[in-house]
């Protein structure tokens, strides 16, 4: 699972169900602050879902993506 780590709005999410990810790569683009803040995955895998979309607003810990 990768979590927000701040409060913001989804301003794009890089990735869609089925794609494969690497660690470190950027899945999301947060905007918090008039900054747009990359998000990365911690671990290799296979996206199952994505739980955002642009526009959304999520807080500190909520899921963004679930990985296989």
């Amino acid at each position: 699972m990768i979590r927000s780590n701040m409060a913001g709005v989804i301003v794009e999410v890089r990735v869609k169900a089925g794609d494969r990810v690497s660690a470190g790569q950027e899945v999301v683009v947060l905007e918090s602050m008039k900054m747009q803040l990359p998000i990365a995955s911690d671990a290799a895998g296979t996206v199952k879902a994505v739980r955002v979309k642009p526009g959304d607003f999520v807080n500190d810990g909520d899921p963004l993506l679930e990985l296989a």
